[in-house]
């Protein structure tokens, strides 16, 4: 395996976030505190506790979700479009480097942006409620397995996209609003049964799930259900992107 190579376009990536702290660190930050004002304070203190939780703690895990699945993807969307759209994408295709090792760097680079900023959504969390992870180990791989996940994703939305707009519009119309009703900020388990069923395709349920199990052991799924779900997104995406280095779908026109 070519380590360097990998580590060039890891190191490359990782160099564009230092180079915008602003929107890369400032912006969830500022998103988190809005979200707590307005969730947290202003509807919250009208909630009564979900399953023996606070409605500000609460929602904690579903926040954290929210801004890993939106950084994730553009992340690595961005990554491996500007490439593509500048003409250096053929200089990385000659390397020295296999496909596998050039979805490394950049999915590494996006995933590991992404658990940064989930780990300062948290961290910012914790200045405006009581935080308690009952399962640290569970709770860092859900972090890990959504980040990595949906960088894979990503990366397959940056192939895909044959124009900036369309790199929002993925994100926009199908990731946001899946996050937004899956139990980000209330449980299905508060839904009319039709609505509650209907949730359960809600792939981003699983993830939300999962991840709130983590800090207080309450979930609307399962956490074998959660985890087999995750894991089967992880195939998924790697399934897909395997056919794209396999046909060169987009990569080499």
């Amino acid at each position: 395996m070519n380590y360097r190579g990998i580590w060039a376009i890891y190191a490359f990536e990782m160099g564009r976030t230092l180079r915008t702290l602003g929107q890369s660190i400032a912006s969830p930050v500022i998103s988190t505190v809005l979200y707590f004002i307005v969730f947290g304070s202003a509807i919250g203190s009208r909630i009564q506790a979900i399953d023996g939780v606070p409605y500000g703690a609460f929602i904690v895990p579903g926040l954290i979700m929210l801004t890993v699945l939106g950084q994730s993807i553009s992340n690595a969307s961005f990554g491996i479009y500007f490439p593509r759209f500048t003409g250096t994408i053929y200089e990385i295709l000659s390397a020295p480097l296999s496909f596998w090792e050039i979805v490394l760097g950049y999915v590494g680079a996006a995933a590991t942006k992404s658990v940064v900023i989930g780990t300062i959504v948290l961290i910012t969390a914790a200045f405006f409620v009581p935080l308690h992870i009952e399962h640290p180990m569970w709770m860092v791989f859900f972090l890990v397995m959504t980040s990595v996940t949906f960088s894979l994703m990503g990366f397959i939305i940056g192939v895909w996209a044959d124009g900036f707009e369309k790199l929002q519009l993925i994100p926009l119309l199908i990731i946001t609003p899946l996050t937004f009703l899956g139990g980000s900020f209330y449980s299905i388990k508060m839904l009319p049964p039709f609505w509650r069923q209907l949730s359960l395709l809600n792939p981003v349920v699983y993830l939300v799930s999962g991840f709130r199990w983590s800090f207080y052991e309450q979930g609307d799924v399962s956490l074998v259900t959660s985890v087999v779900m995750i894991t089967a997104f992880t195939v998924i995406a790697i399934g897909i992107i395997a056919w794209i280095f396999k046909t060169g779908y987009r990569l080499r026109k």
